[in-house]
């Protein structure tokens, strides 16, 4: 039998069992005054500054407006500050915060709620999830770790209006830091009245589009617009319900009866018969993050990188994107996704330019340099991931290709809580599934997973000195095309090395009815609600 038979064959007895379900029909007409919004599932809190989740974020950027903020494509504009200003070597930035700016009870917003929200958000008392992302700021780690008060944070109010943040290291991912829900202000005089239950419905005071009128869990959150938001009389929308839609499958059902309006997620098994029924209502789009597989790289034979090439090259992407994933994802031959902010086109990994039976023949070749291989020595490997459906079919679709290679595996399948707690805590493995959605659109957001120290992500515990100088450099460097080109450069070595191997980037994945109206899907998957309409 030819090789290119064989190659058919296989990727045909991996289509096996795979199947799409039907959708329903098409959404129907609704109350032209609610916008029913699907969005994941309950947020465990409100309180901006103990969030964690994208389901949280999507409900506090319509009650919240930080220092910046996005537009209806997802991209940065100016927020609660009218302008801003940075000093040469990048190390200080002044904000100008616009005289109009409002709580929804009517108070006004001042630079010191936003100082008082950054020490609030580092402080260790609070037991903030997201407290690393603000780890730019001066002294920002310090006060995490207790080391010195949260006053001695590198934030100033000089006057109402202006508020002076200092850093560690220039930051151009700053702008976009100030977005996030790490930098929420706080209206001082509820928490004062309230403490931690200052977020609940009739207490939380907000500086957003919308504030916050009811919470039922398991059924909806409501907001409403904010009658003191500086911009109110364009904010098209009334109402706004956030509805959890943990079953996917389940959710599409509730839009094709009409009852929601948009989604978020979509199961990847139905994408194409979504297609068939849906249209162009059914919108993919890149998005910020990665599927890997993570490598131990103090198991031997995987610390060889002949082997973590060889099990890479031997992966069929394009199968996995269309096969298994339903086209939610796309094929990645880089750490990166294209389309950063900040950022050089990122590299390939090498072998990106062989044909697939071109790196079938170098992914054998490799392995038979480090003692394995078909007709050889077997190769046996265990791979952990969390337990889904998809999760499970990628892992068995990988373990068939690795056939070929005289590989055997095995597999390790947890909930998600317990396998990234277990990679966390340092727990033996061969390879792990990964995966990362990055906070803001810079490559060093995913690129200091790998640095050496962050014992968190970089369970593999990869340690390339040339990588971490490259990283180091790059952080003290003001110039973003000189800068973009260090973190280019280290990329290049992470793909030498090959401590992660990507496997997919990730796609936003949109139903969206005819009666909404402004959505615009983009790499950031942001869309708030004060941007868009309902037709009547």
């Amino acid at each position: 039998m030819s090789t290119p038979l064989r190659r058919h064959l296989r990727r045909r007895d991996l289509l096996a069992g795979l199947c799409l379900a039907a959708a329903a029909g098409p959404a129907r007409g609704a109350d032209s005054a609610l916008y029913r919004r699907g969005n994941g599932a309950d947020p465990e809190t409100l309180d901006p500054h103990k969030t964690s989740t994208l389901a949280e974020a999507t409900i506090l950027l319509d009650l919240f407006e930080g220092l910046t903020a996005y537009d209806a494509g997802g991209t940065l504009v100016a927020g609660a500050a009218a302008r801003w200003s940075s000093s040469p070597d990048g190390l200080t930035w002044t904000f100008a915060l616009r005289p109009d700016g409002r709580w929804s009870n009517g108070d006004p917003v001042v630079a010191e709620d936003f100082a008082f929200g950054l020490r609030r958000m580092l402080d260790p008392a609070t037991g903030a999830k997201y407290a690393n992302v603000l780890f730019p700021l001066r002294r920002a780690e310090a006060v995490n770790r207790g080391a010195v008060p949260p006053a001695d944070l590198g934030v100033a109010a000089p006057d109402p209006l202006t508020l002076v943040v200092e850093l560690e290291r220039p930051t151009p991912y700053l702008l976009e830091l100030m977005t996030h829900q790490a930098s929420t202000p706080v209206h001082r005089p509820s928490l004062a009245a309230f403490g931690d239950t200052f977020s609940r419905p009739g207490r939380l005071v907000s500086n957003g589009a919308y504030r916050l009128e009811d919470f039922s869990p398991n059924d909806r959150i409501t907001a409403v617009r904010n009658p003191h938001f500086r911009e109110a009389a364009s904010v098209r929308i009334p109402r706004v319900a956030y509805i959890p839609t943990p079953d996917v499958a389940a959710a599409v059902r509730r839009f094709a009866a009409g009852e929601i309006d948009s989604l978020d997620d979509l199961p990847a098994d139905q994408i194409r018969s979504l297609r068939a029924r849906f249209g162009d209502q059914v919108v993919l789009t890149p998005a910020l993050g990665v599927l890997a597989l993570m490598v131990n790289l103090r198991k031997a034979p995987l610390g060889d990188p002949r082997v973590r090439h060889a099990l890479s090259l031997a992966i069929d992407r394009e199968f996995l994107a269309e096969a298994v994933w339903g086209e939610t994802m796309l094929p990645a031959y880089s750490f990166t996704p294209d389309g950063l902010d900040n950022a050089l086109p990122p590299p390939l990994m090498p072998g990106r330019d062989l044909s697939p039976l071109e790196r079938e023949d170098r992914a054998v070749a490799l392995l038979r340099e480090a003692g394995f291989g078909p007709g050889g020595r077997a190769l046996t490997v265990e791979i952990r991931y969390n337990t889904t459906d998809n999760n499970r079919n990628t892992m068995v679709a990988i373990a068939e290709m690795w056939r070929v290679l005289n590989v055997a595996t095995a597999f390790v399948n947890t909930d998600a809580k317990t396998h990234f707690a277990y990679l966390r805590d340092g727990g033996p493995f061969d390879l792990a599934r990964m995966s990362w959605i990055a906070d803001y659109s810079d490559p060093q957001n995913f690129l200091f997973l790998v640095e050496s120290g962050n014992d968190g992500f970089n369970s593999g515990r990869y340690a390339n000195p040339a990588y971490d100088a490259l990283m180091r450099e790059a952080a003290g460097t003001v110039d973003l095309e000189q800068r973009a080109g260090l973190l280019h450069r280290a990329e290049a070595l992470f793909l030498a090395d090959l401590p992660w191997i990507p496997l997919l980037h990730y796609r936003h994945k949109h139903l969206i009815a005819p009666r909404l109206k402004g959505m615009r899907p983009n790499i950031r998957g942001v869309a708030p609600t004060r941007w868009l309409s309902l037709a009547s």
